[in-house]
């Protein structure tokens, strides 16, 4: 059992209530528009702007569907979920005095933006932690699973835990996964195909490891959360490269994802080995303060309040330096409810929290376009408190975007990818040093992920400025930028074209190989001569998260 779940085993299945918590079922209607002449003008988010573009009459706009509930009492579902898990023991039943435990938690790339307090990381761990002191077990670690993503500074840590565990536990027994410590990892055997499972140190010594998970995505939790948020060069190298990439038709789709397949057959050398339970959590879609929620909204269905707060927020931020409109908005934390959680073994669980993530954000939509217009806003989960650099412009458009649907992508094959964002050439030297480096150096000679991966990946894995930053600053490891850059591989050569909007560095967009306009309408003008032909449009309204379920 776990505190909600589907009525049968269908990923669509309507949610039933229980004792502690229920999630309604999300209904399709009203998610897609046909846009006429006289309602052509849509917003999207252009960096950390807001913009109004006009789109081609018949074109279609999908939003994201409506938010499903939080659960009434969310420590009662913790706890419901702990005392009823998935093919597993109670944890309770599990404790007994002495024993050596491991928590790992999910990193600041999720979810996005932060949550308000208290996130759930700290709802858990505060049952968790009762539990293991209660069974007389003292021997407790906390590792943030952020694999080769950079450390979480301590007040950021602090937010996803709260004061009292931050104090009790940081920094020697709270701390961040160090994938290049000397002796820090060690290896559990490799699959059938040759990719091995090397995880951290601790955590496989301990006599039980317990993962707290935050879902945001289809694409997370699972087997994944131990055997990459845990890992080393060496097991990323299994599916973190571009021919797994450009084989994978949409991450967010499992099943047809040779890079779940990979972390899946890495993920159950891990349960072989080790004792795991996974408690896995889905936040809902509610991503914006009820004062911005206008966003979410089809702009033809905005009473007063909602044009009255979009001048506001449109207005305030084009005052406002970008440095200050960053800051203002990596501060303001969403809303989030947590509207499952799950507790057992690996499968079992993320079956459950499949069924909510695809309910949440699954739209259905007939037929691809020859055009997809997509808004790039100011966050991703590789530039939290920076900015957003051009190489995770592509990743975000191109990786994550494009790869939001099951069943088909939202553009055709040989078509145009629109997106708007200023493009600015701008890297953060503290946590981006070598995105610098690859983006200006590595570029320069060839977009070929091949070529990219055979003459410079292992320099920049090996390097040991980066490395350094890596281990004792809060840089991405040095072969991170060469992931970003794998990652929306899949979708660049899915596109004929891709179009960039209001670009204010255009070198980097001619880096990246993508034409340049001056708005969206242009861009559209730009794709029909591409093309030949008066393209079909569909934009898809992102923020918050939204994914296109596609019948071609």
């Amino acid at each position: 059992m776990s505190s909600v779940h589907p009525s049968n085993g269908s990923f669509f299945g309507e949610p039933r209530p229980n004792a502690v918590g229920r999630a309604a079922l999300v209904p399709h209607s009203g998610c897609v528009r046909e846009l006429d002449a006289a309602s052509s003008e849509r917003l999207l988010w252009y960096g950390e702007d807001l913009i109004r573009a006009k789109l081609p009459p018949g074109s279609r706009v999908v939003y994201p569907k409506p938010t499903i509930p939080g659960l009434r009492d969310r420590d009662a579902g913790i706890r419901h979920a702990l005392e009823h898990p998935e093919e597993a023991d109670p944890l309770q039943a599990q404790l007994r005095p002495g024993m050596k435990v491991t928590i790992a938690i999910d990193d600041i790339s999720l979810p996005l933006p932060k949550m308000k307090r208290p996130d759930v990381r700290e709802s858990i761990l505060t049952q968790v932690l009762g539990l293991l002191e209660a069974a007389g077990v003292h021997d407790v670690e906390i590792i943030i699973a952020n694999s080769f993503h950079r450390r979480m500074e301590p007040f950021e840590i602090r937010w996803s835990v709260g004061r009292r565990i931050f104090d009790a536990f940081h920094p020697h027994k709270l701390y961040c996964h160090d994938g290049e410590a000397p002796g820090g990892v060690v290896e559990l055997g490799e699959t059938e195909l040759g990719e091995r499972v090397r995880i951290n140190r601790r955590a496989a010594e301990s006599d039980l490891l317990i993962y707290i998970n935050i879902n945001l995505v289809p694409m997370d939790g699972g087997h994944k959360s131990v055997g990459v948020g845990l890992c080393d060069y060496a097991s990323l190298q299994a599916h973190h490269n571009p021919q797994t990439i450009l084989a994978s038709d949409s991450y967010f789709d499992h099943t047809r994802s040779p890079l779940t397949d990979s972390c899946n057959r890495m993920g159950r050398i891990v349960n072989d080995k080790l004792n795991v339970f996974h408690i896995e959590t889905v936040v809902n879609n509610r991503m914006f303060d009820p004062k911005m929620e206008f966003f979410t909204k089809p702009e033809d269905e905005w009473n007063a309040l909602d044009k009255v707060s979009f001048r506001i927020a449109q207005i305030g931020l084009q005052a406002m330096s970008r440095q200050a409109k960053r800051k203002l908005l990596f501060a303001v934390p969403a809303p989030y409810q947590m509207i499952a959680v799950h507790a057992g073994s690996t499968d079992p669980v993320h079956e459950r929290t499949l069924a909510y993530t695809y309910q949440q954000y699954c739209v259905p939509v007939e037929g691809q376009s020859d055009v997809a217009v997509f808004g790039v806003p100011f966050i991703c989960p590789y530039n939290v408190h920076a900015p957003m650099n051009p190489l995770l412009v592509r990743c975000l458009a191109l990786g994550y975007f494009f790869n939001m649907y099951r069943g088909a992508p939202i553009v055709k094959k040989d078509g145009v990818f629109i997106l708007t964002h200023p493009l600015y050439n701008e890297f953060s030297p503290e946590h981006h040093g070598a995105y610098h480096e690859f983006f200006h150096r590595c570029l320069a000679e060839t977009r070929d992920s091949e070529a990219l991966q055979r003459k410079y990946e292992a320099e920049f894995a090996r390097d040991p400025e980066y490395r350094h930053m890596y281990r004792r600053g809060y840089g991405y490891h040095g072969v991170h930028p060469f992931y970003m850059w794998y990652w929306a591989e899949n979708g660049a050569s899915h596109c004929g074209k891709v179009i960039v909007v209001g670009a204010e560095d255009k070198i980097s967009a001619q880096v990246m190989g993508w034409d340049c306009a001056d708005s969206v309408e242009q861009a559209i003008e730009m794709a029909q001569t591409f093309l030949g032909r008066k393209p079909s449009v569909t934009h898809v309204h992102i923020p918050p998260i939204n994914m296109v379920d596609v019948a071609a």
